[in-house]
């Protein structure tokens, strides 16, 4: 029986011709992928690339500052000094940034910075310094102050932490203020105030007593943050299981490091109002209502013997 050759052949070219496209595809596909990664200056940008960051200057470089030491800047000087420092911005990405710098601080200290630039653009894949100087006032008390290096670029902010020493003898010293007993809220509030010159972390000790014994005895506890020198903050601490009718004495005591050890109290009455006057009213209901019966009788009583 003869062979068709001419079957075979089509269906074998036709295969053939398949692969050769397709390894010729995957040939093309290579240098032109290849080309476009060249073109655009390198691999594209991942989107874990970190977007741009401040730190204190620690060397030259690209890397972010950070990674090289400081975590936050210090300054120490007597009243009148000029204190200098720099400041990196670091741009990984592959478009310029414009970035604005600002001083920022409790108690005016923002105003102590004056930056070399106050806006710059950073190139990509630069970090570029700015030095900035640390004004002390000539009359600011000694202690410690906190302060902010804020920039703001590509709609968002970055921070970098100022730590300032003003020099002159150290006085810890703090006073509790405007103690109150909040029922409803079922809480106890306090301002503490620091009135000395040193950052303090204070921890404080609540208690409380009723008519009939003790209500309240929680252990030393540090407050949610620390208080530069002149600061006033409000605090609050939980109490849940406030009597509904009692009268309690709430004493205060923080301590702090330095020998700083006040103490505060407040009174008060702890009176369920809706209830008592709920009560009231019912009884003056009553009252009332008897001395209507009353003279309602004696009137009755009167008619009948006339």
């Amino acid at each position: 029986m003869p062979l068709k050759p001419s079957t075979w052949s089509t269906r074998g070219t036709r295969a053939l011709c398949a692969g050769a496209a397709v390894l010729l595809a995957s040939w093309c596909a290579g240098p032109v992928q290849g080309a476009r990664a060249d073109d655009a200056g390198g691999p594209a940008r991942s989107a874990d690339t970190p977007s741009w960051s401040i730190a204190p200057s620690a060397g030259s470089g690209s890397r972010p500052a950070r990674s090289d030491g400081r975590p936050y800047f210090y300054a120490e000087g007597a009243p009148g000094a000029v204190l200098r420092d720099t400041l990196s911005v670091t741009n990984p990405g592959t478009a310029p940034r414009t970035v604005t710098l600002r001083g920022a601080g409790p108690a005016g200290t923002g105003k102590w910075l004056t930056f070399a630039r106050r806006q710059l653009t950073v190139p990509p894949r630069t970090r570029a310094e700015v030095p900035f100087t640390v004004t002390v006032p000539s009359g600011a008390a000694p202690g410690d102050r906190f302060g902010e290096v804020v920039a703001r670029g590509g709609g968002r902010d970055a921070r970098v932490a100022v730590r300032l020493r003003v020099s002159g003898p150290a006085l810890a010293a703090l006073t509790v203020e405007r103690v109150r007993v909040d029922a409803g809220a079922r809480r106890i509030s306090y301002d503490l105030v620091n009135r000395g010159t040193t950052v303090l972390a204070p921890k404080v000790v609540v208690r409380a007593d009723g008519m009939f014994g003790e209500l309240l005895d929680r252990r030393a506890r540090a407050v949610p943050r620390e208080l530069a020198p002149g600061r006033r903050v409000s605090l609050s601490e939980p109490w849940d299981e406030v009597p509904a009718l009692d009268s309690v004495d709430v004493r205060l005591t923080v301590t702090a490091a330095g020998g700083v050890a006040e103490r505060a109290s407040a009174s008060a009455w702890i009176v369920p109002w809706p209830t008592v006057v709920g009560s009231a009213a019912g009884g003056a209901a009553v009252l009332v209502g008897g001395f209507v019966w009353v003279r309602r009788r004696r009137r009755a009583e009167v008619c009948g013997d006339g």
